[in-house]
């Protein structure tokens, strides 16, 4: 088994990309191997690595069909709704509060003080 070539942070030679850099130009790994590594040395710790793709290898970015934009939007409306007074909030629920605000932090006083 042939060991990954290995280059410096910032030293990759052309024709290779990260998975977000495949991205940004519309274009996927599409299966095939990693190709190459990125490693940035860090002080008393491991060094950072990214994983590189062959350019010329990647396929486009496949389109997304009636059907996925459905079921994202089912997705996200459902990151907005609150489980426990099942409305929408607006937002995506954060998940270190697990309900909306209002659920969260009901008001002790009631909203008749507000102006």
């Amino acid at each position: 088994m042939a060991a990954l070539p290995v280059y410096r942070w910032h030293l990759a030679p052309d024709g290779y990309a990260t998975r977000r850099q495949l991205r940004a130009r519309n274009l996927r790994p599409g299966g095939q191997q990693v190709a190459a590594q990125l490693e940035r040395p860090r002080r008393r710790r491991p060094p950072l690595v990214a994983y590189l793709y062959r350019v010329d290898l990647a396929k486009p970015v496949r389109p997304m069909t009636p059907a996925r934009w459905a079921a994202l939007a089912k997705a996200n409306a459902a990151r907005r709704t609150c489980p426990s007074c099942r409305r929408d909030a607006g937002y995506v629920i954060p998940p270190s509060l697990g309900t909306c605000s209002p659920c969260a932090y009901p008001d002790p006083h009631g909203s008749e003080g507000t102006a």
